[in-house]
């Protein structure tokens, strides 16, 4: 028999999510002196709610997340002109942090769950990096300390999401191996 779940149940458990990614971005392992940090697996529970309750919610929750995350960490290097300013926002934040809602749209091709999870939260971790790259050369590339903006961007983001991106995957394998019930779909049905 399959559980179900209410819309009000789901949002708190989205809810719970945002705040222990909060937590854990706050727990950094190193940072950079322009934005950018390894962290105690802040990635981790936006991925589980894309597994565990669908794109639409992981994408939701993920938004939610991006926009808490400006509020409590926004800088902003000087710019030229608002679209420069937009560009940031946009990259850094809005689209990095709300493509890790996504992870479980590219798990869906795989029929093995382990695969699925580590395909899916590699994947939407990539998409952050990318994000942040095109952020790092067309927004921040003038602190490029004499390395073409996209040298620059490419070594300065691979070093913080790198390690992030390993430590991420590796915590999802490992989860799902342990405890693969909090991987799995829950199913909401209309009461």
């Amino acid at each position: 028999m399959a559980k179900t779940y209410s819309k009000t149940r789901i949002l708190v458990e989205c809810a719970l999510m945002i705040a222990i990614g909060t937590v854990l971005a706050n727990v950094k392992i190193y940072e950079l002196p322009n934005g950018g940090s390894v962290t105690l697996l802040s990635m981790l529970p936006f991925v589980l709610i894309s597994f565990r309750h669908g794109v639409k919610w992981g994408v939701f929750t993920g938004f939610v997340n991006s926009l808490l995350q400006m509020l409590l960490g926004f800088w902003a290097p000087p710019v030229p002109t608002f679209l420069y300013f937009l560009g940031e926002v946009l990259l850094d934040y809005v689209l990095a942090f709300t493509a890790l809602g996504l992870a479980g749209l590219f798990a869906r091709p795989f029929h093995n769950r382990m695969v699925g999870v580590a395909v899916g939260t590699f994947a939407v971790c990539l998409l952050r990096f990318l994000c942040s790259f095109l952020s790092g050369v067309l927004v921040w590339g003038n602190l490029n300390e004499g390395l073409s903006a996209w040298t620059y961007s490419l070594g300065y983001n691979a070093s913080y999401m790198l390690p992030e991106t390993l430590l991420t995957v590796v915590a999802a394998v490992l989860i799902c191996k342990a405890a693969p019930q909090l991987f799995a779909y829950q199913e909401r049905k209309a009461a």
